[in-house]
């Protein structure tokens, strides 16, 4: 008799420790537990114009228990204050329990196979390095598969993933756990909240999504894949009010 895994995790993920986690609480905020790193990250243009990396910006205090705005109105973002109790705000969840790859079209290269999963694009835009990563893939060299690498491993929602062809594993390495509060000067807004390193989001039904090593959820509220990022940040103009 088989036993059924407490925890879907996202094939090449390493899991952060069960004491961390994230749950969604219903019709609030982000409930975030065992103190993972809280820091405000920039996406910086490189030269052709695309992103290019994230820099560093505030450092926040992460404590055991902290809870984060994901309504789009706190006055002191990325914290919650409570806004939401005073604004109409719809915060149901939306997203499938799936895992990503079962909704994913895949794109085979010579060295590499990529998968992309489009519903969870976050908009972070390194996707369009140079002839854009659904291309690069599928082209001959060294510097073309670093590329790729590259584009995959700083997509912030995590809807890529890369495989070595040969070994069909995913080409990955463990991250420590953190939270990431973007800002996107180039379209000036704020972006998503992007968690990296196999942290747990548990919904507010007490079920767990895919535990994956890149995920971006949303924080302006208008998401349609809520608790995860759909991009809709750039089109309203969400601004989180950190300095």
């Amino acid at each position: 008799m088989t036993t059924k895994p407490k925890y879907i995790i996202q094939v090449g993920t390493t899991a952060a420790p069960d004491s961390v986690f994230i749950q969604v609480t219903k019709d609030g905020p982000y409930k975030v537990s065992g103190a993972p790193q809280l820091l405000q990250v920039f996406i910086e243009q490189n030269e052709t114009g695309n992103s290019g990396r994230y820099a560093s910006g505030k450092t926040f205090e992460s404590k055991d228990e902290m809870y984060l705005c994901r309504c789009g109105h706190s006055h002191h973002a990325p914290f919650c204050d409570g806004s939401h109790l005073k604004n109409e705000v719809h915060l149901t969840e939306k997203a499938s329990f799936e895992p990503l790859l079962e909704g994913s079209m895949e794109i085979d290269g010579p060295k590499q196979i990529l998968t992309d999963n489009e519903h969870y694009c976050a908009f972070s835009r390194f996707c369009d390095n140079g002839n854009q990563v659904w291309n690069e893939v599928q082209m001959r060299g060294e510097s073309h598969e670093k590329l790729t690498e590259f584009m995959v491993h700083a997509c912030a929602g995590g809807r890529l993933l890369v495989f070595d062809r040969e070994t069909q594993q995913p080409i990955e390495h463990a991250e420590n756990a953190g939270i990431y509060a973007i800002e996107d000067p180039a379209i000036g807004c704020s972006g998503p909240l992007m968690v990296r390193g196999g942290i747990r989001v548990e919904s507010a039904n007490g079920e767990s999504y895919e535990i994956r090593n890149r995920q971006a959820l949303c924080r302006c509220g208008e998401s349609s894949n809520k608790p995860f990022c759909d991009g809709t940040h750039a089109s309203v103009k969400y601004h989180d009010g950190i300095e």
